[in-house]
């Protein structure tokens, strides 16, 4: 009962370390840089090859809905990393049916063949579908951080557009002004559309678009009405930016709420561990008199 005990805990680990991102190491991953490219593909990737084509012989192709889609561009992310995560994921959930079945049949309970066979196919598809779960709370945090930078980004163009520049000044100039990872895929969605000859608020809309983010596209709508109709909408995009600053305060504050909720469970759990163990002994009289 231990060592099937161990092994269920084992395969739990190997299940939650399989979700989570490994991070790669800066030497290999500069090694990499400067290696020259191979003709031959390494053995990881023709794993990571087979396990893409067998997904979607799977049909597990169909999980990457346009939400997925715009998940996955919001965490750079490809698709066929997310497809081999399901698979594999799936996989190791379906290993703790036989683990199960084994510790039940051990214990002297012989189940049905049908039973493991469902818990099996139940594992299988709930693995599969977790790492969706798991993408979808990270890239709401993503968007999270997103909508914060866009405060501070839309608090630069309200500046320059008061300092008397233009529309399109204004955005390449608070765009230019900001750090991080937000800021780069506005400048990059601005160049595209330079260079595309579109308008900015164009490409502003299209990566709205792409990143699902809503507050991002009001902006967009904002700045078209600025630069087709020449409407001042310095003072929308102020108060805009206030209220992406509140909204992000809220957020703030939920997360910590509901950290404060859970971190009361382990207490919750600990009270009734020690009710059972103090209640066992003498429950176990009373039934054995009975």
């Amino acid at each position: 009962m231990l060592l099937t005990g161990a092994v269920l805990g084992t395969g739990v680990l190997v299940l939650a370390r399989s979700l989570t991102p490994a991070r790669p190491d800066l030497a290999a991953a500069l090694e990499r840089l400067n290696r020259p490219a191979a003709i031959v593909a390494s053995a990881p990737e023709e794993a990571h090859r087979v396990l893409v084509s067998l997904a979607r012989a799977l049909g597990l192709d169909r999980l990457i809905t346009g939400s997925v889609g715009a998940d996955l561009r919001l965490l750079g992310r490809s698709r066929e990393s997310h497809l081999a995560r399901c698979l594999v994921v799936g996989f190791e959930s379906a290993l703790i049916a036989p683990g199960l079945a084994a510790v039940v049949s051990i214990a002297g309970i012989h189940l049905p063949l049908v039973m493991p066979l469902a818990l099996l196919a139940g594992l299988a598809l709930a693995g599969v579908v977790l790492p969706n779960v798991v993408l979808r709370s990270e890239a709401k945090r993503r968007r999270r951080d997103f909508n914060h930078a866009l405060g501070a980004f839309l608090d630069l163009v309200a500046v320059n557009l008061a300092a008397g520049r233009g529309v399109e000044g204004a955005l390449d100039t608070a765009a230019g002004a900001g750090q991080g990872w937000a800021f780069a895929e506005i400048r990059r969605a601005l160049y595209r559309a330079k260079i595309m000859g579109e308008t900015p608020w164009a490409g502003l809309d299209r990566l709205a678009e792409a990143l699902a983010i809503p507050d991002l596209r009001e902006l967009a709508a904002s700045v078209t009405l600025a630069g087709d109709s020449g409407a001042k909408v310095r003072t929308s995009l102020a108060a805009k930016a206030r209220a992406l600053r509140t909204k992000s305060l809220a957020d703030v504050e939920e997360a910590a709420q509901a950290a404060s909720e859970r971190m009361s469970l382990p207490v919750i759990l600990l009270l009734c561990g020690f009710i059972l163990f103090i209640g066992f002994p003498a429950i176990a009289r009373v039934l054995e008199g009975i």
